[in-house]
């Protein structure tokens, strides 16, 4: 029996760790509307836990506003890969920034980028949430470059809520960016995710109604 492209989704999202059914998939496309060609994207969410993309040296990026998902999926794919022995690095790209501008002050910047392209699979996570400097960012050029010419199975995953094209806002120099993003979409995937934020769906609110106090008038004197 072939199975629907709920069922499919649902069977990928298992094998990834996430709580999402196929129902409550068929529910998301109801609500949001989403046409095959949308369904069908969303689809190719099932090839992650195969890890062709790291055995192929295909990137990956999740871009999409906060909360919908994104740094899930990245750790997701990065714990796939370390249940089948594959060594995966997690860093967010405000300590990677600041690990590289540690790594200039002492000295110790071709170290800090060897430790950073061992790893089969490398995740950066909330590129566009720090700014880069023109040194970090011809550090994170020269880290790029390296993986890119990497031997065995590797690949990057990237997440954001910018755009690519946007990132350069928080790189100080196009040049050097542009060389890099050159290199990490030469072969990728990108997965743009829209949509409300799923956090906050715990909250609860309680109002309240405030007004003036009355002052209580004492009780009279019981009289004996």
């Amino acid at each position: 029996m072939t199975e629907t492209v709920f069922e499919k989704f649902a069977t990928a999202a298992a094998t990834l760790k996430l709580d999402f059914s196929s129902e409550k998939f068929a529910l998301y496309a109801e609500e949001h509307e989403l046409s095959e060609t949308e369904m069908a994207a969303v689809e190719r969410l099932k090839a992650l836990p195969s890890l062709s993309a790291i055995h192929s040296h295909r990137n990956l990026a999740f871009i999409g506003p906060a909360g919908t998902g994104k740094t899930h999926l990245a750790q997701a794919f990065g714990y796939a890969c370390c249940q089948h022995g594959m060594k995966t690095y997690f860093i967010k790209a405000s300590e990677l920034r600041d690990r590289f501008l540690a790594a200039k002050r002492s000295g110790k910047a071709d170290s800090c980028l060897n430790a950073l392209v061992r790893p089969s699979c490398l995740i950066i996570d909330e590129i566009g949430h720090c700014e880069f400097d023109k040194e970090c960012t011809r550090m994170f050029f020269d880290l790029i470059d390296c993986r890119y010419n990497k031997e065995g199975n590797f690949n990057m995953i990237f997440t954001s809520n910018k755009n690519p094209a946007l990132w350069r806002e928080d790189f100080n120099e196009d040049a050097t960016l542009l060389c890099a993003l050159d290199r990490i979409f030469d072969d990728a995937t990108v997965f743009k995710l829209r949509g409300e934020s799923f956090r906050g769906k715990k909250l609860e609110t309680i109002s309240l109604q405030t007004g003036k106090v009355k002052a209580v008038e004492p009780a009279a004197e019981m009289k004996e």
